[in-house]
């Protein structure tokens, strides 16, 4: 309630005003439909004498109504109350701490391989070292020598249930992969109302749908206030059914507060009392957080403080959450979102298209579900006595340079199956004239299991060598996997350089540094090539060119394009962005056979149930063209 001209206003739940007597008197003679929008009421406005009711249910209207107070009288559901609608988040009560999360039984949330032999083969990560010469003449030096170290994660063991007839609607088969826990972060403010918050709803049960029953899932809904809408549950038949009808009962009103959403997702974490392998924040806004900061995107705005400090990637005391960030239609805050995921070592995705809400979670779930290793630490370490290491190019990963600079660390974390990891690192080659080869890095690796939980030590510890020649004969072939990285990293240098002209104003310097980028790219051995990634890369930068062509087409879908991309880069992990249909106008770069898996699946549902096999006609998903085969 709130006065209005000297008038009581009502609002209703479906979002219509209305002066209070004139609806009272309409509910009165038994109207319980909206009579703009013909909704049905759940709660509707009635008039009492304040004598007779109990003060905690009342409202004061206006002066005006003396001795008479406004209820809300809530309708019975026809459905009983568990799939009510939440009228507001303000009546969602919830404990004081989330300690109700449901307990894990040790055989479904760990997974154990069948055999020794099963095991060997699930978790072998596998690394390549490429030099970009593969020989240097003896008396010459050579000054930030590239060496490309290549990691690849194993397959997951995972097998699909392809059968219809299945009772089981979990399209994995358990024992085969890591158990998560999924908190669900979701914007439910005034601004979803209609056909966002619908499409929300198909994506979430899309998701509930494809967890395991031993995968477990939270969801916070967040407007004006947050609430936990539904506790740490496991995603069996009857936790699928219950998750449904919480995220169903949800509607739409108030503003937008981001930092609260995000406080109460990282309190799921830090209250439980039982831990899957696996954890992460999902998190969906369309709109700007009109609680913590300045309402305009701003470079050099402090975006920690909305992240809690629990769910921070480089607290050492941290719980290593990653959140990933759906920035939902073109009026979210694309630098609040992907600042929120910077800080916590998540991705941030753009989608631009509503209707790809559904393609942009099952591609993120795709990834959470096939997690193979976890906490890989990558060592680099000089062999040659002389040797020192100029530079490690490893995005946004943390690195750490030994203050000799003859050792490296890079952090590199979680892994989905079958997801490629590449990072350059350069060296100051010394003249040899001593030997016929030259011995520069030995590259070691260890990560955690995630099923067994054992530390594993990568097997073969790969060592550089490159030949030192008498003298110098021709030019030798620059290696094409060093080139392909160059590129990748010069790309995402433009990217970021021109995102920096863009935010101050100045466009045309920043189509400039895009135009540059992609000419020298052209000239490159990988391009002329015809490699995959770097004609990617090139449409990628023309794409980003058209989406600065003036002041509004950037601030609309350019910022968020751009940023969505830089994430991809930095992070070298699939990201959903823009609404092409184009197989070429479009990185599919990084994108693992789970997450195209999951993708497939999403596209090929209707209303929760697979499409029979010879019936499937694909529609076109707009963020995920059809990825083209390895030639």
């Amino acid at each position: 309630m709130k006065p209005g001209q000297g008038h009581a206003i009502f609002t209703a739940e479906c979002s219509h005003s209305f002066h209070f007597h004139c609806i009272t008197s309409n509910v009165k003679h038994g109207n319980q439909i909206c009579p703009v929008c013909r909704a049905k009421w759940k709660e509707v406005p009635f008039q009492n004498p304040a004598s007779n009711m109990p003060h905690d249910q009342l409202n004061q209207v206006s002066p005006r109504e003396e001795g008479w107070t406004t209820v809300l009288r809530r309708l019975p559901s026809p459905q009983g109350d568990a799939t009510r609608q939440i009228s507001s988040l303000y009546h969602v009560t919830e404990p004081a701490i989330f300690d109700d999360d449901e307990a894990l039984d040790q055989q479904t949330s760990v997974a154990h391989p069948k055999n020794e032999a099963d095991h060997d083969v699930i978790n072998t990560v596998e690394i390549k070292t490429y030099p970009e010469v593969s020989a240097v003449p003896k008396s010459a030096s050579h000054d930030a020598f590239a060496v490309l170290i290549h990691l690849k994660a194993p397959h997951s063991g995972r097998k699909q249930n392809n059968d219809a007839n299945s009772t089981e609607s979990s399209p994995l088969v358990e024992n085969s992969r890591a158990s998560v826990d999924l908190v669900t972060v979701l914007d439910v403010s005034g601004s979803m109302a209609g056909t966002k918050l619908a499409l929300l709803k198909r994506a979430m049960g899309f998701v509930i749908q494809n967890l395991g029953p031993s995968d477990r899932l939270s969801v916070i809904a967040f407007s004006s206030t947050a609430r936990r809408i539904f506790p740490l549950r496991q995603m069996t038949d009857t936790g699928r059914q219950q998750a449904l009808q919480a995220v169903n009962s949800l509607v739409s009103n108030g503003g937008t507060n981001i930092a609260e959403g995000l406080r109460k997702g990282a309190k799921v974490f830090s209250d439980r009392r039982w831990k899957n392998s696996v954890s992460s924040i999902i998190l969906l806004s369309d709109g700007q957080d009109t609680y913590t900061v300045n309402s305009r995107p701003n470079v050099g705005t402090d975006y920690q403080s909305l992240v809690p400090n629990s769910i921070h990637r480089n607290n050492g005391t941290g719980m290593q959450i990653p959140v990933h960030a759906f920035g939902f239609g073109s009026d979210h805050d694309a630098t609040l979102m992907h600042s929120i995921s910077e800080i916590s070592g998540g991705t941030f995705s753009f989608i631009e298209a509503e209707d790809v809400i559904q393609d942009a979670f099952a591609q993120c779930i795709g990834g959470l579900l096939s997690v193979v290793v976890q906490e890989l630490q990558v060592e680099v370490r000089c062999v040659h006595p002389q040797l020192q290491l100029s530079s490690v190019k490893a995005g946004s990963y943390q690195t750490s340079l030994m203050a000799n600079a003859r050792l490296a660390t890079i952090s590199v974390g979680d892994l989905y199956a079958e997801e490629e990891r590449d990072f350059l690192v350069t060296v100051n080659v010394p003249v040899d004239k001593s030997s016929d080869k030259t011995s520069l890095l030995i590259v070691k690796g260890l990560y955690r299991d995630p099923i067994t939980k054992e530390m594993v030590a990568l097997e073969e510890n790969s060592e550089v060598r490159i030949l030192r020649s008498d003298v110098g004969g021709g030019e030798l072939v620059v290696s094409i996997e060093v080139d392909r990285q160059r590129n990748r990293l010069r790309a995402a240098e433009a990217m970021a350089e021109a995102r920096v002209a863009a935010e101050r104003g100045d466009l045309s310097t920043a189509v400039s540094v895009l135009d540059s980028c992609h000419t020298a790219l052209s000239e490159t051995v990988s391009a002329k090539a015809g490699d995959r990634l770097c004609v990617a890369l090139s449409a990628e930068l023309k794409e980003m060119q058209e989406r600065m062509a003036n002041q509004r087409v950037y601030e609309q879908s350019g910022r968020a394009y751009v940023l969505s991309g830089l994430s991809s880069h930095s992070w070298q992990r699939a990201t959903a962005r823009g609404d092409s249909t184009d197989s070429t106008s479009l990185v599919q770069a990084y994108q693992t056979p789970s997450m195209v898996d999951m993708v497939t699946r999403s596209q090929t549902m209707v209303f929760g149930a697979p499409v029979p096999q010879n019936k499937r006609v694909l529609r076109p998903a707009k963020s995920f063209p059809e990825r083209q085969r390895r030639q």
